[in-house]
This record gives structure tokens, C-alpha cells and sequence, in this order.
């Protein structure tokens, strides 16, 4: 029997359970950094998934993730990134809020000199939205730009949905060895299921409606969302190759959501959890509580400036700004 709890109930956004980063004290998070300084930091968007999904869908599917991941593992769950970025056929579509990626990156780069500002200096960024191509360029800029040892690390969910014995992602169509009719689009069988797993009582299946994708090339050259269909090019790395949103499909949804079962998404959370928890358990198996990756293997700059933001201004040394802002 799974330990995880599938469907999940409520949240901790506003409870005190030691989950989430903003809901600490100073006291609380020097008592966790002794113990355990890893933080999942839940990226998602705002983002219209029609009428039976609530818009925070992709941020809600991080959350109620990382939540059940810290009560095992013991880290911390930085309060979600609510707005993200989106690829160019999302714009203009109602009830989506997009940031431009730079904006999204440079923001994203801040909020990690942050908590490794404050100790927390092995991070692990979880995405439940189509963003792929901005976070990646937010790690490289903070790595670049502060140049300090630490751990930054990204996790898609529909990457980690996988069985780890047969490497078959959890999200696969049934012609693929899976449980889904249909592919992963948008707001879909698939999506949904997983959101009917992670937050039911958010959902209102009820009026779910049906729509069809409106590809602009022949198949076989364009992968899908979970990226798992038939084509070499990344849905993100293409323009022109769908209809807009707002034009095509104004319901919010690209597929069929009324297809969506819990029970079929209940492997894919479960592997996703899976790996999560071995990821932290790793993490901090090989860098126990305030070790970091050895300084000479990640930077050239001076052992004492590194050693200075290490030990931190309030314990005789420095911030991390005092290197950059």
C-alpha cells in the first residue's frame, strides 16, 4: 500500500506545519537549517484551464506535491511562484497572466540568492507549467552571476512521472503501453487526472467541455506536452505550428477533460513523489546540513570572499550581495 496520500486533502499554505518556508520564524527556519536545508521552490503560472479547473492548476499541481514530499523528508516548501511565463500561442488568452521570460528568469535568479542568502543553499526548483525554456536560463544565471557553491536543481513533474523499472512514463496513451485515451496537451485527460489526484475539491468536472487541437504542420515532427509523442522538435521550441489559443480553442481547454479519472494520474503521482523524496534523501545523504559542494571544484573566486558569504552577515561574515547585485 502507497504511503502517499492519493487523492491528497487541503493544503498547508496557511497552516503551521513546518512546510512552508513563509509561514516560519527566524527560530523555526535556524532550528530546520541545522537539520535539513534543502527547499523545493513550486513554480507554476495563473493560467485559464477552462471551466472545470481553477486557473492556478499548473501551481497547484507543484504544491500539493511538495507538500507530502517535506513531511517525509523533513525540508522546507518555499511558497509557489503564482505567474509564469507562456509560449507565444497562450498570448492574449483570458484569465492567463504571462511575465516576460527575461523578467520570469531574472526574478527566479533573485529569489535563489535569496534563500542561499539565507541558508538554504541546495534548491530544487518543481515546474507544473509549460515554462521549460525560462527556467533553465534562470539556474544558469544565477550560477553565473554569483558564482558560490550550492545546488540548484529542476524537476518537471511530467519528467519525473515515470516507472523507474521500466522507464515508461506514467503519462503515456494506451497504444503507448499507458492508461490515457487521449495525449497530453492542455487541460486534458491527462492534466486533469492528475489535478482530480492532487486537489479534487478545487475541480468541477461538471462542466468540463471537449475541444480538438489545431496543429498548423503534418505530424511527426512536433512532440507533445509530456513530450512523449511522435517528433525530435520540442513544443516549445516551434512557432507557427498551432493556432493561437484565444482564437482557436477560447474554452481553455485543448483536449477532453471528461475523460479524467484520479485513479489513472495515481502512478504518475506516485512515481513523481517517489523520486522527489529520493532526490532530497540524496541531496542531503551527500551534503548533510550546511556542507556544500567543495569550493574549489565550483568557483575561481577568492576562498575568503566565498567563506565570508558562507559563514553570512550575522555571523561575522558577509552577504551574498556584497559579491553582486
Amino acid at each position: 500500500m502507497s504511503k502517499w496520500q492519493i487523492p491528497a486533502k487541503g493544503g498547508h499554505m496557511e497552516k503551521n506545519t513546518g512546510v512552508y518556508y513563509q509561514n516560519m520564524t527566524n527560530k523555526d527556519v535556524e532550528e530546520r537549517l541545522e537539520k535539513n536545508d534543502v527547499i523545493l521552490i513550486p513554480v507554476g503560472s495563473t493560467e485559464n484551464h477552462g471551466a472545470n479547473a481553477p486557473y492556478g492548476e499548473d501551481t497547484y499541481l507543484d504544491t500539493r506535491l511538495c507538500e507530502q514530499v517535506a513531511l517525509t523528508t523533513g525540508c522546507t516548501v518555499a511558497q509557489p511562484i503564482w505567474y509564469g511565463s507562456h509560449p507565444y500561442h497562450h498570448l492574449g488568452m483570458p484569465g492567463t497572466i504571462m511575465i516576460p521570460e527575461e523578467t520570469l528568469a531574472d526574478y527566479l535568479c533573485y529569489v535563489f540568492a535569496g534563500f542561499w542568502n539565507t541558508g538554504f543553499r541546495k534548491m530544487i526548483v518543481v515546474n507544473g507549467h509549460g515554462q521549460d525554456y525560462v527556467i533553465p536560463l534562470a539556474i544558469h544565471k544565477f550560477g553565473k552571476k554569483f558564482q558560490v557553491p550550492g545546488i540548484v536543481l529542476y524537476v518537471h513533474f511530467w519528467n519525473a512521472a515515470k516507472n523507474p523499472e521500466t522507464g515508461l512514463t506514467d503519462l503515456a496513451t494506451k497504444d503507448q503501453g499507458g492508461v490515457y485515451d487521449t495525449p497530453f496537451i492542455h487541460a486534458d485527460e491527462v492534466e486533469q487526472s492528475f489535478a482530480l489526484a492532487l486537489f479534487p475539491e478545487l475541480c468541477k468536472q461538471e462542466n468540463a467541455v471537449v475541444t480538438k487541437p489545431s496543429p498548423m504542420l503534418p505530424p511527426g515532427h512536433i512532440n507533445n506536452s509530456a513530450e512523449n509523442g511522435v517528433g525530435p522538435i520540442k513544443w516549445y521550441n516551434a512557432f507557427g505550428s498551432v493556432g493561437m489559443e484565444c482564437i482557436c480553442t477560447p474554452e481553455g481547454v485543448i483536449g477532453d477533460p471528461t475523460m479524467a479519472d484520479a485513479e489513472k494520474a495515481r502512478a504518475g503521482v506516485e512515481h513523481t513523489l517517489n523520486y522527489l523524496e529520493k532526490l532530497v534523501n540524496d541531496i542531503i545523504t551527500k551534503y548533510p546540513a550546511g556542507e556544500l559542494p567543495p569550493i574549489d571544484k565550483v568557483t575561481q573566486r577568492s576562498r575568503e570572499d566565498i567563506e565570508a558569504v558562507i559563514k553570512g552577515p550575522t555571523k561575522g561574515g558577509r552577504h551574498i550581495y556584497t559579491l553582486t547585485y
